[in-house]
Parts: structure tokens; sequence; C-alpha cells
């Protein structure tokens, strides 16, 4: 296990919301001892005694229950280096120590060629890793520039290309409750199930992200990435190991069979909006063109849905529903898997029977099954509800994701022909948007974002959406 951790990028928020204290929790849990060394690299003017009273005031402010002497032992493990990553000087003086280093590089993408050349030249000790975060380029183009660059410079064993929805338990649950159980895995095809939505709709708005978001939009800050992370895991053949070669392979064989969409495709499948004012809770919002730091000629989408159908044998005919969109009425972030219905109903019953839905929650994390039973009245359906908690895991997603850099499990990162194939999937999407083929509707902040438009898709998304809605009501107690 690498007990030196270098961090470029080590005073942005990235850092303070969630790296250090993920290094908490690893410590709390006991995977990290007294020989752990962390260094801070970023361009303020600070010095060691400095950074130590930063991080101390994060981990206050964002770590939680950890208790007081943890976020101690974390704060004096810390050194400081003030560093321009673009300065090979800087950067060779940043990693300087024995052993090997995990370098993560919380830094804009655009900087990762410049910093990985650094890194490479400044020679980094054998068995040293580097963790690069998401977006993995900016389009399928710039994936491939990257990864031909760091195959040059840098053993793909030794590069850990991170998406933190992989380490959350709820997405590894996923895996486990189609593989491990027998009632599940015979059904798990396009025979039983008519279509899977991922969704991760918010209330938060823009929150000061102005100068990322902007630049970037919902398509390519969650769809490209996250949700088609979690499309890989529903839809992945059964793999012989959960070892990274073979997990891997399984996911990039999903992603390869994903049908490009035509034009026409990207006009009917697609949807695009950003938000209007609007009031969510007590807050008043803006209108995301008004917020601070964003350029509206950019065109910028805070709402992306795109419909997708694999070229499989288990997949035929089933829609995968990838959606996401800011300033919401409500939060839902799920993993919603809608059964076909019974080809039959007994006679004299009332009612209909709809669709079973199994839906993996991914915050907060949870489980729960939609079903069909009989009400008070004889003869009268009801929709019935089981539920299932989750036990809270022993690290949050980014602890479990910077414990497998440490100890160089590569399994739940990304491989960069998997980064690739991703991009080549949005690829029509992203160029069709680009052109305006696809209008940029709007919606009020505080609603359920744009009117219901009838030509999208085949109009099945309106009705899930209808029984989301009926699973958020009260249900017949179940056992």
């Amino acid at each position: 296990m690498i007990n030196r951790l270098v961090i470029f990028g080590a005073t942005g928020d990235l850092t303070a919301r969630y790296l250090l204290p993920a290094l908490a929790d690893l410590r709390a849990a006991g995977h990290l001892g007294d020989h752990f060394q962390l260094t801070g690299a970023s361009r303020e003017d600070w010095d060691s005694e400095q950074y130590r009273e930063w991080v101390s005031t994060q981990l206050t402010r964002h770590g939680g229950t950890c208790p007081a002497d943890t976020r101690k032992a974390i704060a004096d493990a810390a050194r400081y280096q003030r560093a321009d990553v673009t300065d090979p000087v800087d950067v060779a003086s940043a990693i300087a120590g024995e052993g090997p280093v995990a370098v993560y590089l919380a830094l804009p993408p655009a900087l990762f060629p410049v910093v990985v050349t650094a890194l490479h030249n400044s020679g980094l000790p054998a068995g040293s890793r580097i963790v690069l975060e998401k977006p993995f380029g900016e389009d399928l183009a710039g994936a491939q520039e990257l990864n031909r660059l760091l195959a040059d410079l840098v053993p793909e064993q030794a590069l850990f290309r991170v998406d933190h929805f992989l380490a959350m338990t709820t997405v590894q649950n996923v895996l486990g409750s189609r593989l491990a159980n027998r009632v599940l895995e015979p059904i798990w095809n396009s025979t039983h199930i008519a279509q899977v939505d991922i969704v991760w709709d918010e209330t938060l708005a823009l929150e000061g992200r102005a100068g990322y978001y902007d630049t970037v939009g919902a398509l390519k800050d969650m769809v490209q990435n996250h949700l088609l992370q979690l499309l890989c895991l529903v839809a992945m053949e059964p793999p012989i190991t959960l070892g990274e070669r073979d997990l891997r392979n399984r996911k990039v064989d999903v992603l390869r069979s994903v049908r490009l969409l035509t034009e026409d495709d990207v006009v009917r499948r697609t949807r695009r909006a950003r938000y209007l004012p609007g009031r969510i809770g007590d807050h008043d919002i803006p209108a995301y063109a008004d917020e601070e730091g964003v350029n509206p000629a950019r065109r910028t989408e805070t709402f992306a849905e795109v419909e997708l159908e694999l070229d499989s044998w288990r997949w035929a005919g089933t829609i995968f529903r990838l959606r996401t969109g800011k300033a919401l009425k409500a939060d839902r972030k799920e993993v919603a898997v809608r059964f076909r219905t019974v080809p039959h109903l007994p006679l004299g019953q009332s009612g209909e029977a709809l669709p079973n839905v199994l839906r993996f929650g991914l915050e907060p994390e949870g489980l729960a099954l939609d079903l069909t039973g009989i009400g008070s009245r004889a003869h009268t359906l009801t929709p019935l509800s089981l539920t299932a908690q989750m036990e809270p895991p022993e690290l949050p997603a980014y602890g479990r994701l910077l414990l497998d850099v440490l100890t160089g499990d590569p399994a739940m990162s990304i491989r960069g022909d998997e980064a690739e194939e991703a991009w080549r999937v949005l690829t029509p999407v992203l160029t069709a948007w680009e052109s305006n083929l696809v209008p940029l509707e709007e919606y009020p902040a505080g609603s359920d974002g744009p009117a219901p438009r009838q030509e999208f898709g085949d109009g099945q998304w309106r009705r899930d959406d209808l029984l989301h809605a009926e699973a958020a009501t009260p249900r017949q107690p179940s056992s």
C-alpha cells in the first residue's frame, strides 16, 4: 500500500469537500497509519503551517462526525508545496520523497497533459500511480489524444481514471442484486424489462460553479460519465470475476453495443433545457442565464435527457433513458428498472396492474420494489411497495476510491478505451446540439423540468414519471 499522497489543486473545492474528509474516514477505519504523508500542492503562497490550519478548518466544516483526533492526525500528516503545475521543477519538488507516490490531479482536465508530462520527466518512483478526475477529454478526439499521450508516458496499470459514482454502495449493489440473486438474473433481459431509467435530478442549482459548469453543461457533466457508467453496470453480461480485466471488458462491451443515434434520432430521442427564474423551498433562484459567471451566448443546458438502445441479444427492445437536471422541484436520484406488465389478469379484477419497478436509490441509498396486490376490497388491485434500508457503508464513495488507489485496485476505475467509447456514444448528440438541431427548451426553477413533449421518443417516459409519482404516495402496508 502506498503511504504518500500528493494532491495538485490541493486548496480547491474537490479537496476541501471530498478528498480531505475521505482521508479522515480512511484513518478512522484503520486504513491509514502514522506513516502516511499528505502533500498539498497549489499556487497559494502558503507554508506548511498555514496549510495544516486550512486542512483542519475544512475537516471541521466537511468532515461530519469524524473524531477530533482523526482530523488532527490528517492535518499533522500534511505539508505544503507552492507549485505552478506547468513548471516541471515545481512538479518534481512536490513529489520528492522516498518510495512510490499516488498523485491526485484535482485540476481542470485541460492541465492533465502538461502535468502528466512533467511527472514523467521528473522520474516518478516505480510503483507510483496517477489519478485523473472526470471528464477525460472534452470530446472523442480529445480523449483519444489524451490517451495516446498517457500511453507514451505512463503504464496503463498506473492510471486511475476515477468516477466516484462507481464507488457508491448502491451502485455496486446493482451488480450484487442482479448477479447474486436467482430470482432476478433469469429475468434480467428485454423479454421481461421494458425500460431502465437512470436519473439524477437535483434541486441544487448552480451554486457558484459557473466557472466550470458553463463550459461543460449537463450532458458532459453527468451523462457522458456518471450515467453511462451506471448503464454499464445495469446492462453488462455477467463477468467471469469481479477483477479489473473481466469487469472492465464487460463494461466496454456495453458501450460498444450502444446503437449510435442518427440526426433524426437525436431530434426525436434527446432533450436539452435550462432553468428560468423560480423558487425552490424558501429560496428564489435566478434564471441560469442570469447567474454570476454565466455567458448566455454559450446556450449551456442544465437539463439533458437521452434515450438509448443496445444492439445485443439480451437487451434488444429495451429502452434506456438517461436523464439529469438542476434546479428541479425534487431530488430523484435512482436507477429504476421497469418490468413489462403481465400478459393477462383473471376475470373479475378491477383496477390496473401497474408494471413492477425495481428502484435502486442512489442518494439516499436504498432499494424498493413496486408491486401490484389485492386491496381492502375484494378483487380490487392496488399498488404495494417493498423497501429495504441499506446498512451505512464503512467508507463513503471518495474514501473507497482513495483506498483503491492506495492499494492498487483499478477494478472500479475507467480504462482508456472505455473513456473513448463513452464519448463515441454521445458524439452524435453533441454534434447535433452544437448545430442547434435540438431546441434549447426552458423550465422554471422548482418545476418538474421542461413540459412533456408528445413526440419525444415513444412517449413512454411520461408514463414512467407517473409511476414514480405513484411510488411516492402512501402505499398499502406489506409484510
